[in-house]
C-alpha cells in the first residue's frame, strides 16, 4: 500500500468515527464498481441514506508544503459525476434502504491530518484533525 493509501484509509476511518459520533450509522464501507466506489455508505440520525465521499490531506510542519490546497479541493466534478452514478446504481439495487420520504444525498468530509500526530491513535487523532463535513453536494 502506498503512502496516499494509507492516508486515505486512515481518513476513512477517521470520517466512521466522526459521523459515528454524530448519530450515524454506518451500512457499508468501500463499495466498488468498475465505473465508481462509495467510500462510506450510512444513514443520519433522520433515517436518510447518505453516500459519503472521503478526501483526506496530511498538513505538513512547514505550511508551505501544502500550497495552500484543501482536501475538498480534490473532489473534481469528473469525480462527483461518477459519485452520483455509483450512488444511483446503489439505490437501484437496494430500495429497501431507502425510506421514500427522506431519499437520499451525497455528502463530503474532508479531512486535513496534521503530519506530527501520525502515530496517535484515532481517539486523540481525531480530537486534532480539521474535519469538515459539506452535506448534499
Amino acid at each position: 500500500m502506498n503512502n496516499n493509501s494509507a492516508i486515505g484509509n486512515l481518513g476513512e476511518d477517521l470520517a466512521c468515527r466522526f459521523i459515528m459520533d454524530r448519530g450515524f450509522k454506518t451500512i457499508l464501507r468501500n463499495f466498488r464498481k468498475p465505473w465508481g466506489e462509495l467510500d462510506i455508505i450510512a444513514k443520519d440520525p433522520t433515517g436518510v441514506l447518505v453516500f459519503i465521499e472521503v478526501k483526506t490531506i496530511l498538513a505538513h510542519t512547514n505550511q508551505n508544503d501544502n500550497f495552500g490546497l484543501k482536501p475538498e479541493d480534490n473532489l473534481t466534478n469528473s469525480k462527483l459525476k461518477k459519485l452520483q452514478r455509483t450512488a444511483q446504481i446503489f439505490v437501484g439495487n437496494n430500495q429497501e434502504l431507502i425510506d421514500d420520504k427522506r431519499g437520499w444525498r451525497i455528502d463530503l468530509i474532508a479531512i486535513t491530518i496534521p503530519e506530527n500526530l501520525l502515530s496517535n491513535d484515532l481517539t486523540e487523532l481525531i480530537k486534532h484533525c480539521d474535519t469538515k463535513h459539506f452535506e448534499n453536494i
